[in-house]
């Protein structure tokens, strides 16, 4: 993140409502690249700035892989690197906040049967932290399909991709559904097939607002819903309620002058983030920032405002199911292994 997006963002400031909610952010990345750094003290100034950030997960974003040796055990490296700053967040010179107190990985689980060494080493590096893998799977023919890094069509229906995926129930771990909203169905035929290995649905499904999408949001809504409510059905499915920061979902938030307020951008997430609540209940949904991502958007600060905006109407416990204690069930932090 730039200097001046940072001040871009400072434009817009707000106190923390409810500033003592706790809350476990189960969604960010690091990365220390050429072209963009987002490493712990990053994290910090984020985390830091007016909301109770109790502990964090964070999710794999191709970061630090090995540079040689076997080309399926690269991302491991990721998995050390992360660990290397949870063991600093935890020296507690760095207030109170758990880093990386859950941490998901990658695997290429096309390997079949034979990612259960990548997955082994993932748990070698990090026994106490690691919780699972995302094997990235957001496909659509007019968005990404061809682009260097995408995946192939229906990779989540392949039965090369499911042979691996099926090792994840026996180690215990949890898979990240990154899909755009056409695929939704796909996750649901993945989460019948195998009702043993919890799902965790990233960024509520993707819903598509570019390309041959823009300018069809309500329809768009309304295959979101159904596709959502069908998935819901599966009681190993729980859902992270953001990602609407992504420029993929068609809003300008990123362009405007004056940074978004959370007053507006909680009146535009209702419609998606009350109905995955509706559907899933509380204690299978999850708030989540996605950042830096989400960053290009809004603030740390304004974006967990807007979602305490959103959720004014529920009880306490359910708060504290969306805010922290589904994540911390789902990702089975303060356990060791």
């Amino acid at each position: 993140m730039t200097a001046d997006r940072q001040a871009w963002l400072a434009l817009t400031a707000e106190d923390a409502v409810d500033p003592d909610l706790p809350i476990c952010d189960p969604h960010h990345h690091f990365w220390d690249r050429p072209s963009s750094r987002y490493i712990l003290e990053d994290l910090l100034s984020d985390t830091g700035s007016g909301h109770n950030i109790t502990e964090t997960v964070f999710v794999e974003c191709s970061s630090e892989y090995r540079e040689d040796g076997p080309e399926a055990l690269k991302p491991v490296g990721e998995t050390v690197f992360v660990q290397g700053i949870a063991d600093e967040s935890a020296t507690g010179n760095h207030g109170s906040t758990e880093v990386a107190a859950g941490i998901v990985g990658s695997a290429d689980f096309t390997l079949g049967d034979a990612v259960t060494e990548v997955l082994e080493a993932h748990l070698e590096a990090s026994p106490n932290r690691f919780r699972g893998i995302r094997h990235r799977a957001a496909w659509d023919p007019n968005i990404n399909a061809g682009s260097p890094g995408a995946p192939p069509e229906g990779i989540l229906l392949d039965p090369k991709f499911r042979e691996g995926y099926a090792r994840l129930g026996p180690m215990n771990l949890s898979f990240e559904g990154w899909v755009y909203h056409p695929q939704i169905p796909e996750v649901t035929d993945l989460a019948r097939a195998f009702p043993n290995i919890t799902i965790i649905l990233n960024h509520i499904g993707g819903p598509l607002a570019i390309g041959p999408y823009e300018g069809r949001r309500d329809e768009v809504l309304e295959t979101w819903k159904q596709s959502t409510a069908a998935l819901a059905t599966c009681p190993n499915v729980v859902v992270k309620v953001g990602g609407l920061g992504m420029t993929f979902t068609g809003y300008d938030w990123h362009e405007r002058d004056q940074p978004i307020g959370s007053e507006e951008l909680a009146e535009a997430m209702r419609p998606y983030y009350l109905y995955c609540i509706e559907k899933f209940g509380p204690d299978r949904c999850m708030f989540e920032s996605n950042f830096p991502v989400d960053k290009v958007s809004y603030s740390y600060n304004v974006m967990w405002n807007a979602f305490k905006r959103i959720s004014e109407g529920f009880s306490d416990s359910e708060k504290a199911s969306l805010f922290r204690d589904t994540a911390k069930r789902a990702y089975r932090l303060g356990i060791s292994g």
